[in-house]
């Protein structure tokens, strides 16, 4: 069973920089994509940002060129967010998906506030 656990969220003024970490217990397996999605009030959670164990990127539209998503080895996952703007509110939730061929098992952690003030 893996279980995650995020930090590195807080309030911050609009045009700053924060820097999320999840940790990752348990075993993974090698095939895997990491990353990381959040959810506003009122709205549906969405992706942010996904690495996989091969080291290639996916990002939302509206953080390309401000955030970036990195790991190390297996069992962290980073996101380091600069140029923050106020409708990047959200809570942050850690995503590891472990994938077995065609059987997937998605792993969620606790939620990391981020509130980004005008």
């Amino acid at each position: 069973q893996v279980q995650l656990v995020e930090s590195g969220g807080g309030l911050v003024q609009a045009g700053g920089s924060l820097r999320l970490s999840c940790a990752a217990s348990g075993s993974i397996f090698s095939n895997n994509l990491m990353g990381w999605y959040r959810q506003a009030p009122g709205k549906q959670r969405e992706l942010v940002a996904t690495i996989r164990s091969t080291g290639s990127t996916n990002y939302a539209d509206s953080v390309k060129e401000r955030f970036t998503v990195s790991r190390n080895a297996r069992k962290r996952v980073y996101l380091q967010m600069n140029s923050l703007k106020p409708d990047d509110t959200a809570v942050y939730y850690c995503h590891v998906k472990e994938i077995y061929g065609m059987r997937e098992y998605d792993y969620w952690g606790q939620g990391t506030q981020v509130t980004v003030s005008s």
